[in-house]
């Protein structure tokens, strides 16, 4: 059993087809149950949902963060370094166009994390950053 509690998300996306193959086969989320308008994914341990609705898809918005323009909403996870380093290089092989390169935000300061963005086919933003201190997560 997870140490943490998992969290559940459901998320709008216009085409299910196109939801399974990028968070499936690119980002290897395990299937879960599904119906016509929606589907269950495995993100390490944490349920996404799918759910078809396109009118409602996509993020609209940025602010700016450590000089990145940050898309809002958005969603991801906090990663081993190792894993997050393994996520970024399998997603730069695939070409993935990232609205955010890989990078280190804050460099030398509290908070100091590698973090990437990018959009799924339905334009949501998800974002995955690593902090090579754990206990600065949350440190102000």
């Amino acid at each position: 059993m997870n140490p943490l509690p998992r969290f559940h998300l459901a998320f709008p996306v216009h085409d299910l087809s196109a939801a399974r193959r990028f968070y499936g086969d690119l980002l290897g989320c395990a299937e879960g149950r599904s119906a016509d308008t929606w589907v269950d994914f495995d993100l390490y341990g944490h349920q996404l949902v799918a759910h078809l609705a396109p009118e409602n898809a996509g993020h609209r918005h940025t602010n700016a963060v450590d000089g990145d323009a940050v898309p809002v909403p958005h969603f991801g996870l906090i990663l081993e370094v190792s894993d997050w380093q393994a996520l970024a290089d399998k997603l730069v092989r695939a070409g993935t166009r990232f609205i955010v390169e890989p990078h280190v935000r804050f460099k030398g300061e509290v908070g100091e994390q590698s973090t990437l963005f990018f959009l799924d086919p339905s334009g949501n933003a998800l974002e995955f950053k690593a902090f090579a201190d754990p206990s600065q997560v949350f440190a102000k």
